[in-house]
């Protein structure tokens, strides 16, 4: 019987998430990339303490941009 009730506790709680478990296998969609783009944000938002909200955009787009500076300063390095 005490092996029994963890099996029971992983049937009810995947009766209770069925329909999502079944969407999911449907769409094959995450939240990953989501997930990863709060990550950069956040990090943007770190960087950006203390200026104004404009400085935190372009910084968020220069984060996330993945822009190639080495075509305008042979010293810099891709991003």
């Amino acid at each position: 019987m005490v092996l029994l009730a963890p099996i029971i506790k992983v049937a009810k709680t995947i009766k209770r998430h069925w329909d999502g478990i079944v969407s999911w296998k449907k769409s094959q969609i995450n939240n990953g990339i989501l997930e990863g783009l709060n990550s950069v944000l956040q990090a943007a938002k770190r960087k950006a303490r203390g200026y104004k909200m404009q400085h935190f955009k372009t910084i968020a787009y220069l984060l996330t941009g993945k822009l190639d500076f080495s075509k305008i300063n042979a010293n810099c390095l891709p991003t």
